[in-house]
């Protein structure tokens, strides 16, 4: 494929200009650049205010200073700016790249920071589990796709986009289409900012192990007529785009450092316990660095217990994350030619001096923090939960169509769901007859579109007063 172009990349068209819709109008004396209106659609949309009521890792968790999914974004958000600032430095000063508006890197990957885990469903990657749980449990759910035999109906992109749920995937439905304003094109974001929020860029038949940007699908059939105009016009074809790459370290990063500090708080380990295994498992020039950084800092306070082992905590994630975002822009820079040719297949924290700290710190998380039992009941009832509300919705769901007539309990059900919803699935259904994904796709994702849309709360109060527990 031809090598990528930053002056296609950083398109400023927009979803319903993609569409043949009518341009959207400029405010007069708004002096923001087309990517700073997508940051301030994204930071005002509904969504993302959801994700203060979602899990990062401790689903209801009552301790406002745990991180909920909304801090978590908040702070993907401002390391990929970081990682911004350095890139567009780099391509600008060192790689003399022309095409670039100053600031549009690091302010496309804020926002792409900000709204990466918009589309994740209630209690976090264990909601992701559940709906394809549930999904699995009901197979005959797929007889009306398309294959001739039962294994080639569950292969195809429509059975697969719900068999294994991905919430990168629900994110690009919400940004392009659900968040319905004054028309079907969600929050009508740029071409430049879409793009470089693709995680993952394939469908959900066609995942492989082997490339960091394949290991999960980006986008469900729904969407796949978007990513295709968005991919023609920022001319990317298949590749990742650059700024995805920096986006998804900040991700690594945040994740590899903050569970830890919140795993201290929560009481899942010690402080003694965590220096003992980052010893164990990255010993080093760069964690001795980080060390003694994180001591040099705290050690004069004189404090003791779970004061000074919090404290740690906080100082440690602060040094780490300024090591590992050092790393990452280096590992940037170094394979940026790989990265604009799209023959770069890695992450870059993966591939930087810090991957073994950010190994050591992932494996020590999921050891002592993912899997403690707090953690692994919360998420057991999650899968309950989730599993319970799309029996319920499920029973309408399959009704779902313009003036459907449904029994009375389904149609109960049914107005339970957002009217949003509805009318974007109705009106799929209705065109669904001269397309080329079946209706019954469309009934599926109405139910999973209104789980997904539910806070954590939200689910657990809806299904207790539905339970009567």
């Amino acid at each position: 494929m031809p090598a990528l172009r930053w002056e296609k990349l950083l398109s400023i068209k927009r979803v319903r200009d993609l569409f043949g819709g009518a341009p959207s109008k400029r405010v007069p004396g708004d002096a923001r650049s087309a990517f700073d209106q997508d940051y301030g659609r994204a930071i005002f949309s509904t969504p993302v205010r959801r994700l203060q009521d979602k899990a990062q890792v401790f689903p209801l968790e009552p301790n406002d200073s745990v991180r909920t999914r909304l801090t978590h974004s908040l702070e993907v958000s401002s390391i990929a700016r970081g990682l911004g600032e350095k890139a567009e430095h780099f391509v600008k000063n060192t790689r003399h790249e022309t095409g670039i508006e100053p600031g549009s890197l690091p302010t496309i990957a804020a926002t792409c920071g900000l709204i990466h885990d918009l589309g994740n469903p209630p209690f976090g990657h264990a909601g992701e589990d559940a709906i394809s749980y549930w999904f699995k449990g009901h197979p005959t759910l797929f007889n009306g796709f398309s294959g001739a035999t039962k294994e080639e109906r569950e292969e195809s992109q429509f059975a697969q986009d719900f068999l294994r749920f991905e919430g990168n995937a629900q994110t690009q439905r919400l940004l392009s289409s659900l968040q319905i304003l004054a028309d079907k094109f969600g929050l009508n974001m740029t071409s430049g900012t879409l793009s470089a929020s693709l995680k993952y860029v394939v469908p959900s038949n066609q995942t492989m192990d082997k490339w960091a940007e394949a290991k999960k699908h980006g986008y469900f059939a729904s969407e796949n007529d978007l990513v295709q105009k968005i991919r023609d016009e920022v001319e990317s074809g298949s590749a990742r785009n650059p700024i995805a790459f920096l986006v998804e370290a900040a991700d690594d990063i945040a994740y590899a450092t903050v569970d830890l500090e919140d795993g201290i708080k929560k009481s899942c380990l010690d402080w003694r316990t965590l220096e003992r295994e980052l010893r164990k498992r990255a010993g080093g020039d760069l964690l001795d660095t980080i060390l003694k950084a994180t001591n040099d800092k705290i050690a004069p306070a004189g404090l003791s217990g779970k004061p000074h082992d919090e404290a740690m905590s906080i100082s440690f994630r602060t040094n780490a994350i300024i090591q590992m975002t050092n790393a990452a822009a280096s590992a940037f820079h170094n394979n940026y030619d790989e990265i604009m040719n799209g023959n770069y297949h890695s992450s870059l924290l993966q591939n930087s001096t810090a991957s073994l700290l950010a190994k050591a710190c992932k494996s020590i998380a999921y050891e002592y923090v993912y899997s403690s039992p707090q953690t692994l009941k919360l998420e057991l009832m999650g899968r309950k939960v989730i599993c319970d509300l799309l029996d319920l919705y499920w029973e309408a769901g399959q009704l779902a169509s313009p003036a459907a007539k449904m029994p009375p309990f389904a149609r109960r059900s049914y107005e339970l769901i957002s009217r949003n919803y509805r009318n974007v699935c109705e009106g799929h259904v209705e065109e669904s007859a001269e397309g080329t994904i079946p209706a019954d796709y469309y009934r599926m994702q109405l139910i999973t579109d209104q789980v997904c849309g539910m806070t954590d709360t939200f689910a657990v109060t809806l299904h207790r007063e539905l339970t009567n527990g």
